[in-house]
């Protein structure tokens, strides 16, 4: 029996394995439930990842815009 990690885990999660190896990790989980519970622990987190909404403070987006306007006005700022 093969032992599988976190990262194989998280590859047939995303998708990311080979037919073989699907195949041998979903065997796995009828028969580990150990493999079986962080299987599903990975699952939550996931899941909850997918749902989180981030978003940059507005202080940081004035900054850059602030950074952005200056520099476009040195860089085009005509030369006496």
């Amino acid at each position: 029996m093969h032992s599988f990690m976190q990262e194989d885990l998280l590859a047939y999660i995303y998708g990311e394995t080979s037919r073989e190896q699907s195949n041998a990790i979903e065997a796995a989980l009828e028969t580990d439930w150990i493999l079986k519970e962080k299987y599903q622990e990975l699952i939550a987190a996931t899941n909850e990842l997918t749902d989180l909404k981030l978003s940059p403070r507005e202080e940081a987006v004035d900054f850059i815009l602030n950074y952005a306007n200056k520099t476009v006005g040195v860089l085009y700022s005509p030369q006496g």
